[in-house]
């Protein structure tokens, strides 16, 4: 593993790379962090499975923005750059793939559904050591990782990260303030650009409209808000709707959960 001011010691990024050096197919690596604790930018010679049987993880590639809570994973191909922010305490569970078996069930970063047996089988690799044998059940275990994995479907809850400048500027923006009401004909006169020219480069850049893209950086907040103890109303109010029903539609559309169900996983 390459890393920049990593969150773990060193005896425990020394047990890290023992993985990253494993001759198996896959392995799994069980970590707890607590709340605030964030990796820096790093990557792995690996695939990765990133999930949290607790917890919620807020995490960065050079190109996107992803909220992870424990109904979710985030499948990273090898070498991808990321970054980890612990949203809580986490209980990690990770799965570290070779890239010739990951190749087969997916070729890009992809959030999904982790289904109860995924979950499952998840926590049962990681309780595995890195030298398993190979005569053994993991085998078995694995094939069926990348058998549910492969099947999933893919959740659009990805945000990808404009990189050109006008729509850095706004993006940012959004981010820092996700109630942010201005328009693309608002952000338009100060930018230099036209409501339209700014419209087809959001859609070039993210493949989402500009509507698309804020709604989902607006629940991706609201979900860290939530999940550190926010109020409903206010987190909804937080992140621009002007209503908490509407928010909960969203919400539950977005993630699978309400956003109630959402506060437990850091209250409960």
């Amino acid at each position: 593993m390459t890393t920049e001011n990593s969150f773990i010691s060193p005896e425990r990024q020394s047990l890290l790379e023992a993985y990253d050096r494993s001759d198996r197919s896959a392995v799994g690596f069980s970590m707890d962090y607590p709340d605030g604790l964030s990796s820096g930018m790093h990557c792995h010679p690996k695939a990765q499975l990133i999930y949290a049987v607790s917890g919620v993880m807020r995490i960065e590639t050079t190109d996107a923005f992803f909220v992870l809570p424990p109904t979710k994973a985030l499948f990273l191909p090898a070498d991808e750059q990321h970054s980890i922010l612990m949203e809580g305490a986490v209980a990690m569970r990770e799965l570290l793939i070779e890239p010739t078996f990951a190749e087969k069930v997916a070729t890009e970063a992809r959030v999904f559904a982790v289904t109860p047996l995924l979950r499952e089988l998840i926590v049962a690799l990681c309780d595995e050591p890195v030298d398993w044998d190979e005569s053994g059940r993991t085998p078995h275990i694995v094939a069926l990782i990348l058998s549910e994995i492969a099947s999933a479907k893919t959740l659009f809850t990805k945000l990808p990260s404009p990189k050109e400048a006008r729509l850095s500027r706004v993006a940012n923006a959004i981010l820092e303030v996700p109630s942010d009401p201005r328009s693309l004909e608002d952000w338009a006169e100060t930018c230099g650009a036209s409501g339209r020219t700014l419209a087809r480069l959001f859609y070039k850049e993210t493949g989402m409209t500009f509507g698309q893209w804020r709604l989902q950086a607006r629940l991706n907040a609201a979900f860290i808000m939530l999940a550190t103890d926010g109020d409903i109303s206010k987190v909804a109010q937080k992140v621009g709707f002007s209503s908490q029903s509407a928010f909960g539609v969203a919400f539950k559309r977005t993630f699978g959960l309400t956003p109630a169900q959402a506060r437990t996983l850091h209250l409960g």
